[in-house]
């Protein structure tokens, strides 16, 4: 009997200086370069690129960044720590768990996308490469520089992550006792790196609070780009940086300290959120950031239901217009044909009861299909409210919805006497009408996300996910299949009710066109998929994420025109050959997509 073990990593050996990269140059060499061409970026983002300021972000000042020389800084900062990392430095290793090399990279390639990026279009829009400064010149060389030497390093497969941070109880036990189990042996078989020991309570913390205050910088740099060329820099450094982060083990390490501190964790991540319009001198962005909780919300509704229930729901974007339609047709609208102006809370309620009765009502007949032909059927209701809102006009049908000029002049919410649709002074800060109802959804989001999880957490949640992982054999271990499917399905319209009953308020009009499976602005049935399964199905993070992203980036490349839905498919289409399994997945998912890839690294094989 013979046993094999691989892991993570091979021991360091001589043979690791030999040329094992995509270049040939030994390993210590490329260091080298990648780390001094780090060092030398971010020097050249503190010289002139240009003479003139007719570029926008006025890249011509010497000793202080503007523009897209911030992001070049940033790409220069993680490819010189992580460089640094690699040498072994005391106290920068704590960033590279998984190790340095693959990070350093992505981190290159940030780097060198975003400076000839910015090179480039300088020349473009100025007329040639005569418009360049010499710190144009420099940060071209010194990425370029980084990006040899990055190439040239050697790849090592990262450990798989130790830990779920979506698993609660039992399943997190086993796996951070595996995890933690499998990091020790990869660390004395390797003598490259030791596990990180324990950190201290409040040192967690603040390590969250941390990351959850970059986030919310990363998210108001990205929603406040003043012009496209830097959102275009924005996008190629947010990506690249992303990945350098996750290569680098980084995320899995801070993903595992959340898990440790889920309350403190939401806690701050709300409290991050509603910094936000604190942060904004006018309602412009704070109206891009209700728009996206709106979305967001939806989104992790579709989750309970896809991500957790295994249903391929097409059709969802009409459950919030069901919410939305019956919001408007009690909120005292004079375009309501019925005469009725219920409070806040009221309307909440109708509009919620309203989806979960057609949830109910289109679920009972059809979730006894399975697979395409549920994904038809649920396409065809979505088609068919459409439709039939658009009908009920008076002439086509009785005049109810208003047909296609929809119900309008929709009246601000008031609740408690606080009247949303005016400005309000809090803490000598002038909060505008989109930031009001911002903060509404806010509190509604996080009502979601308390469902979600406690419902994933339950009984009813892990039959779910046993009907999602294998119907068959659910139904065998005695679960009602058709019950569990049904309560998912009318939970999920519930909870997009709910947040139609919101977007019925803040938009003024309901009508038709904003309910279609696909269109150019989201929220539609097709973007909320794909904010779903970008994110990572069955997470709570995951669907917030995606479904910022699908709205963000859509809004901002508005200047691209007719190209605008070609340059996002492209993008989506590279995520999911890269990244399948989504942004944030749970562990399974990413199992599911990288078994045969990372199961070697933590499993052993015993054969005659």
């Amino acid at each position: 009997m013979t046993t094999q073990t691989t892991t993570a990593e091979t021991p360091r050996t001589p043979e690791h200086d030999a040329p094992s990269g995509l270049i040939g140059l030994p390993a210590g060499p490329a260091r080298a370069l990648a780390t001094g061409g780090g060092a030398l970026t971010i020097v050249s983002a503190f010289l002139s690129w240009t003479w003139t300021s007719a570029f926008p972000g006025d890249l011509t000042v010497y000793g202080y960044p503007g523009g897209l020389q911030w992001l070049v800084l940033v790409a220069g900062v993680l490819t010189t720590l992580f460089g640094l990392a690699s040498y072994g430095v005391k106290g920068l290793q704590w960033l590279v768990p998984a190790g340095a090399d693959s990070s350093i990279k992505f981190a290159a390639l940030a780097a060198f996308g975003t400076a000839w990026y910015t090179v480039l279009a300088i020349s473009v829009q100025l007329g040639g490469l005569a418009n360049l400064e010499p710190g144009g010149f420099v940060a071209a060389v010194a990425t370029l520089v980084a990006l040899v030497g990055a190439l040239a390093l050697p790849f090592h497969r990262p450990a798989p992550d130790p830990v779920d941070p979506d698993d609660d109880g039992w399943d997190a036990f086993k796996h951070r006792a595996a995890g933690t189990a499998n990091t020790w042996k990869a660390a004395f078989a390797t003598g490259r790196s030791k596990p990180a020991p324990t950190l201290p309570s409040y040192v967690e913390i603040l390590i969250i609070v941390a990351a959850l205050a970059l986030g919310l910088l990363v998210f108001t740099y990205g929603i406040g780009t003043g012009y496209d060329e830097l959102f275009i820099g924005f996008l190629i450094t947010a990506g690249f940086g992303f990945a350098a982060i996750s290569k680098s083990g980084l995320m899995v390490r801070i993903s595992v300290i959340t898990s440790r501190h889920r309350n403190v964790t939401m806690a701050g991540a709300f409290a991050a959120a509603a910094a936000f319009p604190f942060t904004q001198s006018d309602d412009r962005y704070a109206t891009i950031g209700v728009y996206i909780l709106i979305f967001a919300t939806v989104a992790l509704g579709l989750n309970i239901v896809v991500g957790l229930a295994g249903l391929l729901d097409l059709g969802y974007v009409a459950f919030l217009g069901v919410g939305a339609y019956a919001a408007a047709m009690v909120s005292g609208s004079p375009s309501s044909p019925f005469d009725i102006h219920l409070p806040f809370f009221g309307a909440v309620l109708v509009g919620a009861a309203a989806s979960m009765v057609f949830g109910v009502l289109i679920g009972a007949p059809t979730l006894r299909l399975r697979g395409d032909y549920l994904a038809i059927v649920t396409l065809g209701f979505g088609e068919i409210f459409r439709i039939t809102v658009n009908n009920l006009d008076g002439t086509s049908g009785p005049d109810i919805t208003n047909g296609s000029n929809g119900i309008s002049s929709i009246p601000n919410l008031q609740m408690f006497g606080f009247d949303f649709g005016i400005p309000h002074d809090v803490f000598g800060i002038t909060i505008g009408r989109f930031a009001n109802y911002f903060f509404l959804m806010l509190i509604i989001t996080l009502v979601v996300v308390i469902v979600f999880r406690r419902s994933g957490d339950s009984r009813i949640g892990r039959a779910w996910v046993a009907i999602r992982e294998d119907e068959t054999a659910a139904l065998a271990m005695g679960i009602n299949g058709f019950r569990v499917k049904l309560i998912a399905f009318a939970l999920g319209a519930t909870l997009a009710g709910l947040a139609g009953t919101v977007q019925a308020h803040v938009t003024y009009t309901v009508t038709p066109e904003q309910y279609q499976f696909a269109h150019v602005v989201p929220p539609n049935s097709a973007f909320l998929l794909a904010a779903v399964v970008l994110g990572g199905m069955g997470t709570i993070s995951g669907p917030l994420v995606g479904a910022s992203l699908l709205y963000l980036i859509p809004a901002k490349l508005q200047f691209l025109g007719d190209y605008q839905l070609l340059a996002f498919g492209i993008a989506l289409v590279l995520l999911m050959r890269f990244r399948p399994e989504g942004l944030i997945p749970n562990r399974r998912r990413q199992l599911e997509f990288h078994e045969a890839a990372e199961a070697p690294a933590v499993l052993s094989k015993t054969g005659a």
